[in-house]
């Protein structure tokens, strides 16, 4: 089993849901560095579940503690080492999954693959395992700000409800105000009471999430397999329930031609959007 992302900076993520903890291994982040302790645990609140009605009801306070690579409130650039223990896990809830088989879960996957399985709340397959993912993009966050690179994330669609323009048209810092991280209050609260209504009827419902970055440093990635956006799409697509993902203006550029393409690349060459088959 492979749990490794990355070449220069390397994230190694371990633990399951019903586990002891969550936490992971980050190699080749840079020495001096200032690590802002209260921004990594602000990144990890956001994430947090039972915030809402519209999220799981799992309550966990999810604090991470580092184990290495930081001393005196700056990496060293020894490997960073880290934890967030699970405090509310209901192994017991479980019981009755013994047996059977989630639909679109890794359960079956995971039983024919291994010849074992974690059947407490899907185990290594557990979205609990984006704590590693989150604490290691703020640390990555932090390091990129060196570089003037800012990257930002909203909630652009739940099921039919979606904002018709690009990130250009909202006011980014609007995201935070509401429990979908919807940045147009008036689609958010759509939003809102749709994911609330479909939980109630015991099903769930998709989405898009769109990523802007803003001053990404021109050359990055390499020419064949190694493109940026090659990249972006294997970190984006190991996200559970990730099932596609658009970059630039993605599909829609089939309606122009290449000429007619130029200014609309280069307004929205840094948008990246994710969908998810589940909120």
């Amino acid at each position: 089993m492979f749990n490794s992302f990355g070449n220069i900076l390397r994230l190694t993520s371990f633990g399951e849901s019903h586990g002891k903890g969550i936490g992971g291994v980050i190699d080749g982040f840079p020495a001096g560095i200032r690590i802002d302790m209260d921004f990594v645990q602000a990144e990890l609140d956001r994430r947090r579940p039972g915030q809402s009605l519209i999220t799981t009801a799992r309550k966990e306070g999810d604090k991470v503690e580092f184990l290495s690579g930081i001393f005196e409130g700056k990496s060293t650039g020894c490997p960073i080492g880290f934890i967030v223990w699970n405090e509310n896990q209901h192994s017991s809830d479980y019981d009755n999954m013994k047996e059977v088989y989630r639909p679109s879960h890794a359960d079956y996957t995971y039983k024919v693959k291994y010849g074992i399985r974690d059947y407490r709340g899907g185990g290594r397959s557990s979205a609990r395992e984006t704590i590693s993912r989150v604490v290691a993009g703020a640390l990555a966050k932090q390091a990129l700000r060196q570089l003037g690179v800012k990257i930002t994330a909203y909630t652009s669609q739940v099921g039919p409800i979606r904002l018709e323009e690009n990130y250009t048209a909202y006011d980014l810092d609007l995201i935070e105000t509401n429990p979908v991280r919807c940045p147009d209050p008036v689609k958010a609260k759509e939003m809102e009471e749709l994911i609330f209504k479909t939980k109630g009827e015991g099903d769930t419902i998709g989405g898009v999430v769109t990523c802007v970055i803003k001053g990404c440093p021109i050359g990055l990635g390499q020419p064949v397999f190694g493109k940026l956006h090659a990249a972006l799409a294997s970190g984006m697509l190991s996200i559970n329930a990730a099932k596609a993902l658009e970059y630039g203006d993605g599909f829609k550029g089939l309606k122009q031609k290449g000429s007619e393409q130029n200014d609309v690349f280069f307004n929205n060459c840094g948008r990246i959007e994710t969908k998810t088959n589940h909120s």
